[in-house]
Order: structure tokens, then C-alpha cells, then sequence
């Protein structure tokens, strides 16, 4: 499609409060928000953001970034949006693992299966008489024990990765919610893992 005006034509015209402007920028470069959202959105997902929530931020990025460009800046319109519309959703992807991390700070998954024993926990503790009410109770006292073990084991940064961890997320996007190295991250993961098998085999 062409258009009448160039980029910085049209930013000056929204600093002017021109609607029509706004709405050609947003026609001409909305495929950035789309882009950008893709690479996001699984993450997004796992931590409780669906593609709405996430669109909703990414139009916000998308906004700032027509705001505070400027004509002399060593880049064009569409590489400055899409960086803003990046750092805004990295922003998101970030507060939500911190949020995720804050909610299961009282819990371990009894879900997440370890590689370790290729079990979850709480079939580790489980047995065939799943129907009898005392048994039952038996077990789950147990696994409160277990679980609070595993916790007591781990550091405040091996709970804090375990948690993403269990949530979904992989080692790479666990170091970017947590602003860390990806190998730091891989290295923790091993060491938690190991700590809960010691745990598991001294059971």
C-alpha cells in the first residue's frame, strides 16, 4: 500500500494529536505486534497470560515507541517499534514469573515428574490401596513431609527456578524471566535435581 506521508512525517502528525496518522502508522506496522506476540505467547501461557493480555501489551509498546521515537535516532520507525514492543513484553513475560514464583512460593508440584525416577511425586508414594480412607491419609501426610523436605533442601534460587521449572517453562526462558545466563540456570536445574534424588533415595 502507499501512503502519503513518510514515517517521520507521520510521527509528527500524532505529536499533533492526528488520529488519521495514528491509524496509518498502527495499519502499516501492526504486523510487528503480531510477530512479536508469536514469539511470546507460549510462555505467556504458562505463566497466566493469554494472547489478549499479552496484544494488550504489546499495543502499549507499540504506543511508547511512537511517542519517544525521534528523527535522529540511528534507527528507522519500524526497528524502534519493534524494539519497544519487545522490551515491553520481555517487561510482562518478567513480572509474570515473578508473580508464578510468588504464588507456588508455598508449594512444590506433586505433578511434576522427575527425570530423575521418571515419576511424579506423589506416585512415589502411592500404593494399591488407594481406596482406604487411612491409607490415604497415611500418604498424604507423607508427602506433606516429603515436600516440605524437598523445599527445606533447596536454596532460595533453586526453589525459585524450580518453581518456573514446574510451571512449564524451559531453562532458556527461565533465564530470561530471571534476567540470568541460560548455563546458570542449566547448572541450577541439575543441582536441584540431584538434591531431590538423594532425597528419593534415602526414602
Amino acid at each position: 500500500m502507499d501512503y502519503e506521508y513518510n514515517d517521520d512525517q507521520l510521527v509528527q502528525m500524532i505529536r499533533e494529536e492526528s488520529s488519521e496518522a495514528k491509524d496509518i502508522i498502527f495499519d502499516k506496522y501492526k504486523y510487528i505486534i503480531d510477530i512479536e506476540v508469536k514469539k511470546y505467547i507460549n510462555m505467556a501461557s504458562i505463566l497466566g497470560y493469554d494472547y489478549n493480555d499479552l496484544y494488550q501489551e504489546a499495543l502499549f509498546g507499540f504506543a511508547d515507541g511512537i511517542n519517544s521515537y525521534r528523527e535522529d535516532k540511528n534507527a528507522s520507525l519500524a526497528t524502534f517499534l519493534s524494539l519497544c514492543v519487545d522490551r515491553r513484553l520481555q517487561q510482562t513475560i518478567k513480572k509474570a514469573g515473578r508473580v508464578k514464583n510468588k504464588l507456588m512460593n508455598d508449594s512444590l508440584s506433586l505433578e511434576h515428574v522427575y527425570d530423575t525416577v521418571s515419576l511424579p511425586l506423589k506416585d512415589l508414594l502411592s500404593d494399591n490401596s488407594m481406596n482406604d480412607p487411612l491409607e490415604n491419609i497415611v500418604k498424604e501426610e507423607k508427602l506433606k513431609e516429603l515436600v516440605d523436605k524437598i523445599k527445606e533442601e533447596l536454596s532460595d534460587s533453586e526453589y525459585e527456578v524450580y518453581s518456573l521449572m514446574i510451571s512449564g517453562l524451559k531453562y532458556n526462558e527461565i533465564a530470561m524471566v530471571l534476567d540470568k545466563n541460560p548455563k546458570q540456570v542449566d547448572n541450577t536445574i541439575q543441582r536441584l535435581k540431584n538434591k531431590i534424588k538423594k532425597i528419593l533415595d534415602e526414602r
